[in-house]
Parts: C-alpha cells; sequence; structure tokens
C-alpha cells in the first residue's frame, strides 16, 4: 500500500537501483512523491529510470562504480546538481558473488567480495554527510543481511557485519545532528533471475550443492519457512526512511520472517 505524499519533495538517492530491491525501493520512493536519484553500473539502469519518469516523478540516473570513493563522490554531486539537496540515501549495493565454504575462497575472491558489499556503503556515507550536515537533516538506509549468521558466504557475511557496524557507529556520530541512520537486514528473497549476475560462471556439481545448502539454511532458519518478496522488502526501507520512523537510528531491523541473522 503506497502513501502518495509520504515523501513529496524529498530527494531520495537509491543505490543498487537497476535490479532487486534498489528497484523495488526506487518505484516506491517515485509512487509516494519522491524527486530520485538512481546508481548502478549496469546499463539495466535505463529500465529503472523509465519505469520511474512513467510514474511522473522527476528522476536522474548515474553509472557509477561505487566500490571507489571517487565515484560515491560523483554521484553526490550529480544529485546536488541536479536537486540541490540529498534527502535520504539508501545504500543498496552489493550481493553474494560466490557460494561455497570458506576453505574454498580464493585471497582474490574474498577482496571481490568485500569490495562488493561493504565499500559502496562506506563510500556512499562519506559522501553524503557533508550535504546531509550542511542541510542539517537527513536519513541514510543501509541495506544489510540476515548472512551474517549464515553458511558458505563468509566474506560477504563479513562485509555485511561491517555494514552493521557502519550503521550503529555513524547513528553514534550524527544522530544528535540531524541525520537518522538505520538499516535492513534482508534474508531469502524470492525475485527475477538476475539478467546481469553477479558471477557469470557457470557453476561446477559441488557449487550447485553448496547453494542450494544455502537456500535449505535459509528457509530453515525462517520462522515463516518461505522466501520474502521484493514488496516485503521495500516496504521496510521506505518506513525507515520516512518520517515515521522519526524516532529511530542506529538499528538494524531483520527482515527475514523471523530469522534475526
Amino acid at each position: 500500500m503506497t502513501r502518495p505524499s509520504r515523501f513529496t519533495a524529498r530527494v531520495a538517492l537509491v543505490t543498487g537501483a537497476a535490479q532487486g530491491i534498489g528497484r523495488a525501493v526506487a518505484l516506491g520512493f517515485a509512487a509516494e512523491g519522491a524527486r530520485l536519484v538512481v546508481a548502478d553500473r549496469s546499463p539495466l539502469l535505463e529500465e529503472t529510470r523509465a519505469q520511474i519518469a512513467a510514474l511522473g516523478a522527476e528522476v536522474e540516473a548515474v553509472t557509477v562504480d561505487l566500490e571507489a570513493f571517487a565515484g560515491a563522490q560523483a554521484l553526490a554531486a550529480a544529485a546536488t546538481a541536479r536537486f540541490g539537496a540529498i534527502d535520504i540515501l539508501v545504500n543498496n549495493v552489493g550481493g553474494t558473488i560466490w557460494a561455497k565454504p570458506y576453505e574454498h575462497y580464493a585471497e582474490t575472491e574474498i577482496i571481490a567480495e568485500i569490495n562488493r558489499s561493504l565499500y559502496p556503503t562506506l563510500w556512499g556515507c562519506r559522501a553524503v554527510l557533508p550535504v546531509m550536515l550542511a542541510q542539517g537533516r537527513g536519513v541514510i538506509v543501509n541495506v544489510s543481511s540476515i548472512a551474517t549468521r549464515s553458511i558458505h558466504r563468509l566474506p560477504y557475511a563479513a562485509a555485511k557485519g561491517g555494514v552493521n557496524a557502519i550503521t550503529a557507529s555513524l547513528a553514534f556520530e550524527y544522530s544528535g545532528r540531524g541525520i537518522r541512520i538505520v538499516a535492513t537486514a534482508p534474508g531469502g528473497t524470492e525475485a527475477p533471475a538476475r539478467r546481469i549476475p553477479r558471477n557469470g560462471a557457470q557453476r561446477t556439481v559441488a557449487e550447485e550443492a553448496w547453494y542450494q545448502e544455502i537456500v535449505d539454511q535459509t528457509v530453515s532458519s525462517s520462522l515463516m519457512k518461505r522466501y520474502g518478496t521484493l514488496a516485503e522488502q521495500a516496504a521496510p526501507i521506505l518506513f525507515l526512511a520516512s518520517d515515521e520512523a522519526s524516532y529511530i537510528t542506529g538499528v538494524t531491523l531483520p527482515v527475514g520472517g523471523g530469522d534475526l541473522g
């Protein structure tokens, strides 16, 4: 259920908006009156931009690599150049690249997982803070994961544990200065197959088995014994970004059907 005026005139910046949760969140903001800046490094971002424009919302699409601070700085600059403010930032970039027991991860794979799922949030927060501090207001919603307690994704779990720490520590530093910092931790989520996969290599028989073990563990750990939907992941993010959550900061909300991560 949307509330058409909940984000009227607010400027919302959503990263990882080309597919999945990021696209669902961006469309939710658009339906509720926000002006959007959407970011991704995938060319599929243009589809998100077009869908937002079709809803009648103002939108700027920025193709950028957020694993580097320069990319996050460029994104913040593009948002302020277009709209003059950043009221909300949703740090949504991340996702498991490989799924296997930790002893099978190569050094380069561990580094790649951290680069993918920790640095975009770290850099994104740093890039928007000067803007939000100058405004005297702002909301940052980080997207973590219940996979901080999981199997076969240890580097990803470490990265998302870092996202939880960023959320808590930033809240201690900046909540008294008008900026709320919160997070959600999605559980297993039903979504269309990624058209541009994080790992394009064909899975081996062993890798297929390891991935199935993740699925089985995720369902087993959920009290509801199922995956969530994109809508069920987007709704808590929109709530936390809204004035309805004005007295909530420094927390990570698990959204995993009762799995607390």
